[in-house]
């Protein structure tokens, strides 16, 4: 924080209404057909402007603001190039039909809407804590598209169940998520002590599920008898290495390097770049007469611009919010009410403000947790990882999955099934009670 209290002044109630005008646009944006990058975008660079024109009217030591911006721009970068990579990797991989080989090997088997549900479910759970949760996320939901892209009634619940499943797997890792990440380098946590979030992550997650699986329909996935079987194309399973590779990579960068996340993301982009054209050099006569050059360019032009937008917005709108002090009132709440009830509460606030800026305050403020600062620790990781699947876009997993899906799976689509993923939220912290506080069990 910078000094500053500038909540009361003009900027900052302008900026306040503007954040809330920008944030209806973006939660309504099925009903006034407005993307959600452009209000985020608008709401994000407007505050700051707003900023440095405060700043200038009163004389005040542009130096500062210059820093904070520094600090914002470095922390966006790093998602918006981790994004950037992820996302470039993922059409890699349907160009080489990644998915459309998976989605006929499992339709092929005669699995029904009910089963694929369960089954894309528990990779979201399981992948997550690898890969972290946004980038399984963005892999599952283009299975769900490849799967049956009409079918509404499958998509949205298997949308919603994806996404709560990527965030409760990457709960209980610490680079399963930004949160869990962030928490670990703070060193709030161990790397062992994240792992007795699972019961509590997965009993969550299968409850959601449970009472989603109620509203997925009967019957198989359309798939003719005379389908011709699909394959991965050449070079398709390298890429797939390749692709994991990198995310060691990026974890690797930023636990023993120390170096941004996203570094380890673009050393990774320069090896798929460089396999490609390895790949066009030692083209088969079959590719010759087909005229195949694979263009990593191509798979880049294909990824979701719009969602590296939003997050840019957002983030940008969230650090200003920030810097005029706004996020730094609700830390106070820990010394009136106590760690429990505020923790809780700070998974209510994630899904609205987004997880990140969240723990960022929660961290930075360092508040006092009580005698069992440790469970409570693991408290406010667990409930700002899961707390945002209880909104669409209160998590980077379910940002994505509205990128994916657009026009599917959209803000009210999700909070018409929100009440299962409150209810697996609650069992949650049911859970979390009765393993960490009575029976002290990963406290």
């Amino acid at each position: 924080m910078h000094g500053l209290d500038l909540t009361m002044t003009w900027v900052g109630i302008l900026s306040l209404i503007i954040f809330v005008t920008g944030y209806y646009f973006i939660a309504m944006e099925d009903k006034y057909y407005i993307n959600k990058a452009k209000p985020a975008l608008m709401t994000g660079t407007l505050i700051f402007m707003l900023i440095g024109l405060y700043y200038t009217i009163n004389g005040l030591d542009g130096k500062v603001l210059h820093h904070e911006i520094e600090i914002l721009i470095f922390e966006i970068a790093g998602i918006f190039f981790f994004l950037y990579v992820a996302m470039t990797y993922i059409e890699a991989m349907i160009d080489r039909q990644v998915f459309t080989t998976l989605r006929y090997n499992l339709v092929s088997k005669g699995y029904t809407y009910q089963k694929l549900f369960w089954v894309t479910g528990l990779l979201a759970f399981f992948i997550s804590p690898v890969a972290d949760n946004l980038t399984t996320a963005l892999i599952l939901s283009t299975v769900l598209l490849t799967i049956d892209k009409e079918n509404h009634k499958f998509l949205v619940p298997g949308a919603i169940n994806i996404v709560v499943a990527a965030n409760a797997g990457g709960a209980w890792s610490p680079f399963g998520d930004i949160t869990t990440l962030m928490v670990w380098v703070a060193g709030k946590g161990s790397f062992t002590e994240f792992l007795f979030l699972f019961p509590v992550s997965f009993t969550g997650w299968g409850v959601t599920a449970l009472l989603l699986s109620r509203y997925v329909p009967n019957g198989n996935p359309p798939f003719a008898k005379d389908e011709a079987k699909v394959e991965i194309s050449r070079g398709g399973k390298m890429i797939i290495g390749l692709f994991a590779l990198t995310i060691m990579f990026a974890v690797s960068a930023h636990q023993v390097l120390h170096l941004p996340a996203m570094w380890g993301m673009m050393f990774g982009l320069a090896i798929l770049k460089l396999y490609i054209y390895f790949l066009n050099q030692t083209s088969t006569k079959e590719d010759e007469v087909k005229r195949e050059k694979v263009n990593v360019f191509a798979f880049i032009a294909k990824i979701e611009n719009d969602t590296l937008l939003f997050f840019f917005g957002i983030l940008a709108a969230i650090g200003g919010l920030h810097f005029l002090g706004f996020l730094e009132y609700f830390t106070d709440l820990y010394t009136k009410f106590g760690a429990t009830p505020v923790n809780i509460g700070v998974g209510f606030l994630s899904a609205i403000v987004d997880n990140v800026p969240v723990m960022s305050a929660v961290l930075k403020a360092n508040p006092d947790m009580g005698v069992d600062a440790q469970s409570q620790w693991m408290l406010v990781t667990l409930t700002a990882g899961i707390g945002g699947s209880l909104i669409s876009f209160g998590s980077a997993a379910g940002v994505g999955v509205m990128g994916k899906l657009h026009g599917i799976y959209t803000f009210s689509s999700h909070m018409k099934l929100a009440w299962t993923v409150l209810v697996g939220y609650i069992v949650s912290l049911i859970i979390w009670y009765f393993q960490f506080e009575m029976l002290g069990i990963g406290a």
